[in-house]
């Protein structure tokens, strides 16, 4: 048995520790400040990308599991970004409500 497999688990895992604290913060904050929607769909990318050389190359074994996983908390994530920033624009309009014209 090759130890990459094993390796490239163990890589996967350590970045996949931090996505689900991550996720935890971004939700209790309820806002998307500070959050880039861009990182999180380039990761997202990332993630696809290594999913589809696994198949590609015929490397389907465990470590796609960690792949799935990961992408699969990355996408929540994706998904607390958007809840936020509903969140942020429903608090920008009960903040900032319109001002109505006065009549001359």
């Amino acid at each position: 048995m090759s130890l990459a497999p094993i390796f490239e688990s163990l890589m996967l895992i350590c970045f996949g520790f931090s996505w689900p604290l991550n996720v935890l913060k971004a939700y209790k904050a309820r806002t998307a400040k500070g959050t880039s929607l861009p990182f999180i769909l380039l990761i997202i990318t990332g993630y696809v990308a290594g999913i589809i050389a696994k198949f590609l190359n015929h490397a389907v074994g465990y470590v796609l599991v960690v792949y799935f996983l990961n992408l699969t908390i990355v996408t929540t994530n994706l998904l607390v970004y958007f809840r936020n920033r509903a969140l942020d624009k429903r608090t920008a309009v009960i903040s900032y409500p319109k001002r109505e014209t006065l009549g001359a």
